[in-house]
């Protein structure tokens, strides 16, 4: 008896250190042997680490080098890419840990992995990130297909437009106490505009998903902002085998702040779900409310259950703050930096405007601003890369791709690779969008800030339209300018955020 439970011990450990085995060195190098043979060019293995490690000390390094605002910004965000791209060319691969990933170029490919979504399904390299963006974001699927036909219905531009006097009143605010600042200090006050515009995409996001439970919905905003940051600093050491399991102050933290969001979002969603079964949905129609009733009209079984809707309200909340704040900060970074257009923008919102309240119909005929935006967006896309994982054998272009390997679409090599879109690709130049997106791109899915095909990014228009509105009245009443103090130093926080803020010079005009 005892010979035997030993024999089916001895078995058992012998099994997982083969699983480990195939797991940390056969398959990974199985796969390095296939893709080879395909003709792709890459990285050696590295066993169980890849290249992160090395991708994270690249990363240290340019974040201690000064940059001037001039200074492509692929080289301080991307720069391991960057050094793959000029080792290996335009098609590549790279190891994430023990998991080979592809970068791609092509638009043609790209097109071909954006648009085969079920394919192509969401990658889960990070599963500490889905903390903060589960739901649609990373569902696959039939999943995926009933979350974006419950949710569509609360993006829709006509509900959208409902909100643009939300828009108006939050910007507003922000805009009356600039205004304030710089009349204490006469006619013009230095002011780092990027807390107070994601405050202001904060109140924004939090009256319009949450209507009369928008403190609920700050207090989110506030929790949410730290766990992104506690999580990008998780993800720079995931070369640390099972470093997420770790019981660290940041990982308790992470998992603490999570909680806390659940417990608010469950209590929100129950007082909204009695209202409305006792006839007293909120009259503002908030996106919650819009959620609700979508998901209320599905037959049993086909809708969401609480904790998917809890889910979705996390990532359109986070989303929908993160995305315009960042758009708008280096929209006006860029501004500044380029005081031809910024004239232009406010000579064509006085043209529109005049005196009057900003509203949807008006900032839709904002023709150059909307040049000004997507110009932002390429050279500063809210994500700049996007994976894609394969679980089976698959064709793309001239290539055979086997299960277990990983596609990688660099957004911000793309948008500013020459061969796309000229010499100038790194210049700041909206006049390359003066004839619309397809005309700048020639139909080339090369434009991808909200990414690409059925899953493009279901809130843009409502980033969008909220982003301009802010604009307009900035402009109206200020000029602006870099500040002496400002120190040009992008880092990724989920999207790519001022690390040193952004100090302007505002002039009342």
């Amino acid at each position: 008896m005892e010979i035997s439970v030993a024999s089916l011990a001895l078995v058992v450990v012998l099994w997982w250190i083969w699983r480990i085995v195939e797991w940390v060195w056969l398959k990974p190098k199985k796969l390095e042997s296939f893709l080879r043979r395909q003709g792709l060019v890459g990285t050696r293995y590295t066993p169980l680490v890849g290249d992160m490690k090395r991708n994270f000390s690249m990363l240290m390094e340019a974040r201690s080098k000064p940059m001037k605002p001039t200074d492509d910004l692929i080289s301080l965000v991307m720069p391991y890419s960057l050094l793959m791209l000029n080792t290996y060319g335009k098609t590549f691969f790279r190891w994430l840990g023990p998991i080979p990933s592809i970068t791609i170029m092509d638009p043609q490919l790209i097109n071909e992995v954006y648009n085969k979504v079920y394919e192509f399904p969401k990658t889960h390299t990070f599963p500490l990130v889905e903390l903060i963006t589960d739901g649609l974001a990373n569902a696959d699927g039939d999943k995926w297909s009933k979350h974006r036909k419950i949710i569509n219905p609360a993006f829709h531009f006509e509900k959208i437009k409902n909100m643009v006097p939300t828009f108006h009143k939050c910007c507003s605010e922000v805009v009356c106490e600039w205004e304030k600042l710089v009349s204490d200090k006469g006619s013009s006050c230095e002011i780092d505009v990027w807390p107070w515009l994601v405050k202001l995409s904060g109140d924004v996001i939090s009256h319009t998903a949450f209507g009369s439970s928008y403190k609920k919905g700050q207090r989110i905003f506030v929790l949410q902002e730290e766990q992104a940051k506690l999580i990008i600093q998780a993800i720079g050491k995931n070369h640390i085998p099972g470093y997420r399991y770790f019981p660290t102050k940041n990982n308790r933290r992470i998992k603490t702040i999570d909680r806390e969001i659940q417990v608010i979002l469950e209590g929100v969603i129950s007082n909204r779900e009695k209202a409305r079964d006792v006839g007293e949905a909120p009259s503002d129609h908030d996106l919650l409310d819009l959620l609700l009733k979508s998901n209320s009209g599905q037959t049993k079984g086909n809708g969401l259950t609480t904790k998917e809707i809890i889910e979705e309200c996390k990532l359109f909340y986070f989303a929908g703050q993160e995305t315009t704040s960042v758009l708008v900060t280096w929209t006006m970074v860029l501004l500044s930096q380029h005081q031809d257009w910024q004239a232009r923008a406010r000579e064509e919102v006085m043209q529109v405007f005049g005196d009057k309240d900003p509203d949807a119909e008006g900032i839709n005929h904002l023709k150059i601003m909307k040049m000004i935006i997507y110009e932002v967006l390429r050279l500063n896309p809210p994500v700049i890369q996007m994976n894609r994982a394969i679980h089976k054998e698959i064709r793309l272009g001239h290539l055979t791709l086997p299960a277990g390997v990983q596609v990688n679409v660099p957004t911000l090599l793309i948008h500013r690779d020459t061969k796309l879109w000229g010499d100038d690709a790194a210049e700041f130049k909206p006049e390359r969008f003066k004839d619309g997106v397809s005309k700048a791109t020639k139909n080339q899915a090369c434009f991808l800030p909200f990414g690409w095909g059925p899953r493009m990014c279901i809130g843009q228009k409502f980033s969008l339209l909220e982003a301009k509105m802010a604009l307009a009245l900035i402009l109206r009443r200020f000029s602006f300018e870099l500040s002496p103090s400002y120190v040009h130093a992008p880092y990724q926080v989920i999207t790519i955020h001022p690390h040193f803020g952004a100090p302007l010079i505002l002039h009342k005009l």
